[in-house]
């Protein structure tokens, strides 16, 4: 729906009306996620933040025709903690008679069900057992084997109250819910050989099964194993086997094609390209051999950058930077792009004979399901559809921009300068600006429209999005600069940018910001900590982060990343002192600018405490003399916000911060009260 436009006129940067507002940025957020085919019809997760943050699982039709539909109602959360950040957590399969069956992992008890959607009378049934123990057991990444009358998963299953008390492995579970008591019915298909290990992926003849895993201190990034085994007529693996990856290799993903060949996305030529096993040599083979990225980081199990057709094609997700999809002939090499003005295609990806579904967004669209059919090349939106909320004439207008950072490397970042339809900015003013940090540290920013960063920039406040050095989507010579490096070379690399826009001009040099959550809290907090960046920024905005780099190295954290650091800093065992010497907590009387910390009270990857003594260190060390910040808290918020009052409130909570740091003349968001 359009909203009233203000007068046309003049008004000083950060002070400009906005149709935009927090509870909007709210009821956006999220995005469909883990999409998949069954028979002809598209399933896939999508985000309900007004329910407390749940995972509705969405219908889609064979025919197109109609709507999407929730097929279960609240307070069923499709969602998984596979690793905390959770992975693929449902899979369906047609049936000759009584429509699908679905099964699916509930966040709640972390149990796996199993579901008739066309039998409403029929609610779903538990197929697995709660554990007692620990974090109890999770199962993630699930193939249905209706002919054997069972799932097949990965299971995670701990082994005492810590974090880093378990074991994951390749399982087989009943359809019958006779595991649902026993979980001596749950068959373990290998030993828990690996520590860590994805759902495996069976050969059109149902013989061989492949899947991957890695083990500490390697990230899957890094470097990980192609695993295949060959399967019994009862569905027992034999014969189990490496056959591509390494410790300097990584393995993405792994699908069988039609004709039963094994095709996998793997880095061994530094960059991410789509492979095929050669059954006579056993060596892989490169089926389109370009320097861009084919696939990207494992942070949830089951992502899909590419997905074979029956006809041998095969659909992929590349690019350099920004992901567009594309149909890949894998006996030529050729390479066809779908048209659309889609900027940005997820790891998500169905198919349907010709037809292939997947989730898109473009600088002036949200993520939503997008279908290509490869016979005719048409492509349209068949759910999830975007819908303007406001008047698009308040979305920024992006820039792709490669800045030059210490010693000349590249920096690649996003530029979304202050717009607005119908106001302007006094001549010979300049705006400020947020350099926003994208987590993981090896994750990246996409080039997509977002109503968090349109609700700064239609206020007169510029965002720059930095794929600092380590980011994701620019081959693993980039990536790997943050080899012990972290805390210098994101940090360098994010002043590199907000200092190049003052000096050209862009931006106002005495009102800059970093702003970051998870990960990127760690860069703003050691950005405002460190010597590197003094004097920098005016402000920060930290959210979940990461402060104390022992702590976090000695057990403050979950099992997927409890040895990140050994990479990103150095073996702790070896460079315990430089642990120490880059951790905000340690630097908390180096504190130069005000501060907006936020944490969720459930967050088990960052936890709070780490916020707690980061704020005591500053209040302490500062004499009575602490530095302006403040310190929100959320209950029931884990890593990452979820529920609508919460980001409401956090959004709110970052405006505030920039007017009262950066002079701003508006009065429409609660004030921000700063201790110290």
């Amino acid at each position: 729906m359009a909203t009233t436009r203000a007068e046309t006129g003049q008004a000083p940067y950060g002070s400009w009306p906005s149709p935009i507002d927090a509870a909007l940025v709210a009821a956006r957020d999220g995005r469909p996620e883990f999409l998949d085919a069954v028979g002809d019809e598209v399933w896939w997760t999508e985000p309900r933040p007004e329910e407390g943050g749940r995972r509705a699982l969405m219908r889609l039709g064979a025919d197109r025709s109609a709507p999407a539909e929730s097929v279960l109602p609240p307070p069923w959360n499709v969602r998984n903690r596979y690793i905390e950040y959770g992975g693929t957590p449902w899979a369906g399969a047609p049936r000759a008679e009584g429509g699908p069956l679905v099964v699916f992992t509930h966040f709640d008890d972390q149990r796996l069900y199993a579901f008739a959607p066309d039998d409403p009378a029929t609610p779903p049934w538990p197929l697995t057992p709660v554990s007692a123990v620990g974090g109890g057991l999770r199962w993630c990444d699930p193939v249905l084997r209706p002919s054997l009358g069972v799932v097949v998963c990965v299971l995670e299953e701990f082994t005492g109250e810590g974090q880093t008390d378990l074991r994951r492995l390749p399982v087989s579970v009943p359809l019958d819910g006779s595991a649902a008591e026993d979980r001596t019915r749950v068959v373990e298909l290998t030993g828990a050989t690996h520590r860590f290990v994805t759902g495996p992926r069976f050969s059109p003849d149902g013989r061989q099964a492949a899947w991957l895993a890695w083990d500490h201190p390697s990230m899957p990034w890094d470097g990980s194993l192609l695993r295949l085994a060959r399967v019994t007529a009862d569905g027992a693996f034999t014969d189990v086997r490496t056959v591509a990856g390494g410790p300097d290799e990584s393995v993405a993903q792994v699908e069988w094609a039609a004709d039963g060949s094994l095709l996998f996305a793997t880095d061994r030529t530094g960059w991410w390209n789509v492979h095929r096993l050669d059954p006579a040599s056993g060596e892989p083979v490169n089926l389109c051999p370009r320097g861009e990225e084919f696939a990207g980081g494992l942070w949830k199990v089951g992502q899909r950058w590419f997905a074979p057709l029956p006809s041998g094609l095969v659909a992929v997700v590349h690019g350099l930077g920004e992901m567009v999809l594309g149909i890949l002939d894998p006996a030529t090499g050729e390479l066809v792009d779908a048209a659309g003005p889609w900027t940005e295609w997820a790891p998500a990806l169905g198919v349907c004979g010709t037809r292939v579904t997947g989730v898109a967004a473009g600088t002036r669209s949200a993520f939503e399901v997008v279908e290509l059919d490869t016979g005719t090349g048409h492509t349209r939106v068949v759910g999830a559809a975007h819908r303007d909320p406001v008047d698009p004439a308040y979305y920024p207008e992006p820039q792709i921009r490669t800045f030059s950072g210490p010693g000349g490397r590249d920096v690649h970042a996003h530029v979304y300068p202050p717009h607005h339809p119908d106001l302007t900015a006094p001549e010979g003013t300049l705006p400020p600006y947020v350099v926003w940090v994208h987590g993981g540290p090896n994750s990246r920013a996409p080039l997509v429209l977002d109503l968090e960063i349109a609700y700064f920039t239609s206020r007169g406040i510029g965002v720059a999005e930095v794929n600092y050095g380590g980011s994701t989507g620019y081959g693993r010579e980039y990536r790997n600069r943050l080899r012990e490096q972290w805390g210098v070379v994101d940090v360098d690399d994010c002043a590199a940018v907000a200092l190049a826009l003052a000096d050209e001009g862009v931006a106002d040099r005495s009102r800059l910001a970093i702003r970051g959550g998870s990960a990127g809290g760690w860069t703003g907090a050691a950005s405002i900590t460190s010597p590197a960046a003094e004097g920098v920024y005016a402000c920060a905005t930290i959210l979940y982060p990461i402060l104390d780099l022992e702590g976090w190295a000695e057990g403050e954290t979950h099992d997927f990343e409890s040895q990140y650091l050994e990479s990103l800093i150095g073996p702790l065992a070896d460079t315990r002192a430089r642990y120490r010497d880059r951790s905000p907590s340690r630097r908390a009387d180096r504190v130069d600018a005000p501060f907006l910390l936020m944490a969720g009270l459930d967050d088990v990857i960052c936890p709070p405490v780490q916020c707690d003594r980061f704020v005591a260190e500053v209040r302490e060390r500062a004499a009575g003399a602490a530095v302006g910040h403040a310190y929100l808290t959320f209950e029931g918020e884990g890593h990452g916000f979820r529920r609508a009052d919460t980001i409401i409130r956090a959004v709110e909570s970052e405006l505030a911060l920039y007017i009262d740091t950066f002079g701003l003349d508006r009065d429409d968001v609660p004030p921000l009260e700063l201790h110290g």
